[in-house]
C-alpha cells in the first residue's frame, strides 16, 4: 500500500515538472499541458494524413476538379489569413512547420478535419451543406481553430491526467476487497469521463467556433453566414440519435448556435468586404 502511494506520488511529481502552459490565439484562455509535443503530434500527423491519403481501401482523394479547387481556394484564403494573424500577434513560432495541405475527400461522411500541422481534409458528403465559398470556409475556419489552439494536446494531456487520476485512486483503495476495487474504479472512470474529458471536448468546440469565425472574417468571409451552416448541420443530423448531452463531446446544436450569435460582434471586427 504504502509503496503505492509513493507511486502515485512520485508520478504526480513528474506531471508537475513537465508542465507546459500556453495562450490560446484569439480565446486569451491558459492551457497547462504535460507528457505531449506538439510537434511531435504534428510529425505523427504527417505521416498519418500521407497514410490515409494513400490508402485506397477506405477513403479516396476527389478526382472532381471543381470542387477540388474550390476546397484548395478557400483553404488557402483561410490559411494564408491564419498564419498572417499568428506572425503578426506573437504566435509564430506556434506554427513554424505548419505545411498546410487541403484536400477533398469522396465520402458521403459529413466530416471534415484539420490535423496538427495543417493537414486538412473535407469529405464530399458535406458540401451540400456548405453549399458554397462562405460555408465552406466556416467548416475550414473550425477545423483550423482545433490545430491553432492546439486541441489535440490537449485532449492527449487530459487523457493522461485522468489515467493518472485513476492510477492514483487505485492506489488508494488498494487494501479494499475487490469488489471495492471495481466499483470505485467503474465510478471513477464514468465521472473522468462524463466531468472531465467530455466537458472539455465540448468547450474545445465552442472555442473552434469562436476562434474560426475570426478565421474566416480574416479571409474574407462573412462571419454572419456560418449561423446558416450550423442551422443547415442541425437539420442534417436530427434524424440520428444523439447520445444525452451530459455524455456528447460536442454541445447541442441550439447552445452552440447561441454562442455563435453572442460571439460575432468580436468576429466582424475581422471581416472586411
Amino acid at each position: 500500500m504504502k509503496k503505492l502511494m509513493i507511486l502515485g506520488i512520485a508520478t504526480s511529481l513528474v506531471v508537475i515538472s513537465s508542465c507546459t502552459t500556453s495562450v490560446v490565439p484569439l480565446t486569451g484562455r491558459k492551457v497547462t499541458t504535460f507528457g505531449v509535443s506538439a510537434a511531435d503530434l504534428e510529425q505523427q500527423a504527417a505521416i498519418g494524413y500521407s497514410q490515409f491519403l494513400s490508402d485506397p481501401s477506405t477513403k479516396v482523394v476527389s478526382t472532381n476538379s471543381a470542387n477540388t479547387q474550390m476546397i484548395k481556394r478557400v483553404g488557402a484564403k483561410v490559411a494564408a489569413a491564419v498564419t498572417q494573424y499568428m506572425n503578426q500577434n506573437g504566435y509564430g513560432e506556434q506554427i513554424k512547420n505548419y505545411k498546410w495541405e487541403f484536400n477533398l475527400i469522396e465520402s458521403k461522411e459529413i466530416n471534415a478535419w484539420c490535423m496538427p500541422g495543417g493537414k486538412v481534409a473535407v469529405y464530399t458528403g458535406i458540401l451540400p451543406i456548405t453549399k458554397d465559398e462562405a460555408g465552406l470556409a466556416t467548416v475550414m475556419g473550425h477545423e483550423i481553430a482545433h490545430a491553432i489552439a492546439q486541441h489535440s494536446v490537449e485532449r492527449a494531456s487530459n487523457m493522461m491526467k485522468a489515467q493518472i487520476g485513476g492510477a492514483v485512486i487505485g492506489a488508494a483503495v488498494g487494501n479494499k476487497s475487490e469488489t471495492t476495487q471495481a466499483v470505485v474504479n467503474q465510478l471513477y472512470g464514468i465521472g473522468a469521463q462524463a466531468g472531465y474529458v467530455l466537458p472539455n471536448s465540448r468547450n474545445q468546440e465552442l472555442e473552434a467556433d469562436k476562434m474560426g469565425l475570426s478565421f474566416m472574417a480574416m479571409a474574407g468571409y462573412n462571419p454572419s453566414t456560418a449561423i446558416s451552416f450550423w442551422q443547415r448541420m442541425a437539420q442534417a443530423s436530427s434524424g440520428g440519435s444523439k447520445p444525452p448531452m451530459f455524455l456528447s463531446t460536442h454541445p447541442s446544436d441550439d447552445a452552440r448556435i447561441a454562442q455563435i450569435q453572442r460571439d460575432l460582434p468580436e468576429a466582424m471586427k475581422y471581416y472586411k468586404k
